[in-house]
């Protein structure tokens, strides 16, 4: 029986570079520009103190509730049936 030889030739240093240095580099370069490519195509931002072109675009969570008026209550005082609040606390945690 007979086996087939394999035959092994030597490397350039070109190819080595290539290899190693080269394609990884493409590599990285194509991610970086994938991610990037938003922020190129962007429109410009607009900056505190630049004027506002735009017309205003009101928010609200509840829009049924848009028309309904609430009243204040003073502080220190509670609505109709309602406890007042005892309870403490804040950013600092003094409870």
């Amino acid at each position: 029986m007979r086996v087939a030889s394999a035959t092994v030739r030597a490397v350039s240093v070109v190819e080595t570079v290539a290899v190693f240095a080269l394609i990884p580099l493409a590599i990285y370069g194509v991610i970086t520009l994938m991610t990037l490519w938003p922020k190129f195509t962007r429109g410009p931002r607009y900056r505190p103190g630049q004027e506002w072109e735009y017309e205003p675009v009101w928010w609200t969570a509840n829009p049924a509730g848009l028309g309904a008026s609430t009243a204040a209550v003073p502080a220190g005082e509670t609505g109709a049936g309602v406890p007042a609040a005892t309870a403490r606390g804040g950013a600092r945690g003094n409870w």
